[in-house]
C-alpha cells in the first residue's frame, strides 16, 4: 500500500537558501512518525515545507497519491492536513470554545457538534474551561487547545512541531498518551520532537535528520536500540 504522505528529494529553505536537502520520507496511514535530530538539523523546516510554509527549491510532496507540492496552506486543510506550530499556537484572547471553533473555518466538518464532543472526550481537561480565555491556561492546557483546534477539521494527517516543548514532566507524559489516543482514532501523526527518547517509544517510525539531510530511518524500537543513534541523539546507553 502506498504511503499516506510521501516526500521525495525535497530541498527547501528561506530566501533561496536551502535548510533541508534531498529529503526522502514516507509516512504510512495510521502511524506515528517522529522526526528527531540535533538543533539546526532542519526538522521544523521539513514540517513547515510539507505544510507549504517555506520556499521549496526542488522535490515533491504527495498526499494520498496526489501531488500537493504547489498547493498553498489554505488548500491543504480541506484535503485533510492540519498542523500545530511550536509557539503562538492559540488565540490567547479567545475562549477555549472559540479557539476550537476557529479550527472549523478552513474545512467545516460534517457534524461540528459531534466533532467538538469527540475532541472534548480526548481532552477532558478542557471541558470546564470552555469559556476561559486560552491565554490564561497552563502550557499543557494550551497545547491541548491547539491540538483540539487542529482536530476540529477532521484531518487525516496531523503535523506537530515540538508538542511537548516547555511542558512539565507530568504534562509531557499526558501529551504522549494523547498522541496514542489520537492515532487510535484513525489520525496519522508526523511530529518533530526534541524529547527524542520518549517520542521514539511511542513512534511506529522515526526519521533522524543531520545537517538538513537524511541520516537514518527505522522503527521507533530499532532506533532506540541503534548504538550510533543512542550515542548521538538519545543521551547514551539504552534504558
Amino acid at each position: 500500500m502506498s504511503a499516506l504522505l510521501s516526500v521525495q528529494g525535497l530541498t527547501a529553505g528561506y530566501g533561496g537558501v536551502p535548510i533541508i536537502e534531498d529529503i526522502d520520507l514516507d509516512v504510512a496511514e495510521h502511524e506515528i512518525a517522529v522526526i528527531i535530530g540535533p538543533n539546526g538539523a532542519g526538522k521544523s523546516t521539513l514540517l513547515k515545507t510539507v505544510f507549504a510554509l517555506t520556499s521549496r527549491i526542488s522535490g515533491s510532496v504527495k498526499f494520498i497519491d496526489r501531488d500537493i507540492t504547489a498547493l498553498k496552506t489554505a488548500q491543504l486543510v480541506p484535503l485533510g492536513i492540519s498542523a500545530v506550530p511550536q509557539s503562538r499556537n492559540v488565540f490567547p484572547t479567545l475562549s477555549v470554545d472559540e479557539n476550537l471553533d476557529v479550527g472549523t473555518y478552513a474545512a467545516p466538518p460534517g457534524d461540528k457538534q459531534a466533532v467538538r464532543e469527540t475532541v472534548l472526550e480526548l481532552f477532558p481537561d478542557l471541558k470546564d474551561k470552555l469559556d476561559q480565555p486560552a491565554g490564561e491556561l497552563s502550557g499543557g492546557q494550551r497545547q491541548m487547545v491547539a491540538m483540539g483546534r487542529a482536530l476540529m477539521s477532521e484531518p487525516k494527517l496531523l503535523l506537530l512541531d515540538e508538542p511537548t516543548a516547555g511542558l512539565s514532566p507530568a504534562y509531557l507524559e499526558i501529551i504522549f498518551d494523547l498522541l496514542l489516543d489520537i492515532r487510535k482514532r484513525g489520525v496519522t501523526i508526523l511530529m518533530v520532537e526534541q524529547n527524542a527518547k520518549q517520542a521514539l517509544r511511542i513512534a511506529d517510525t522515526g526519521h533522524v535528520l543531520v545537517s538538513g539531510k537524511n541520516f537514518v530511518s527505522g522503527t521507533g524500537e530499532a532506533l532506540l536500540a541503534d548504538d550510533a543513534v543512542r550515542r548521538s541523539f538519545l543521551g547514551g546507553a539504552a534504558t
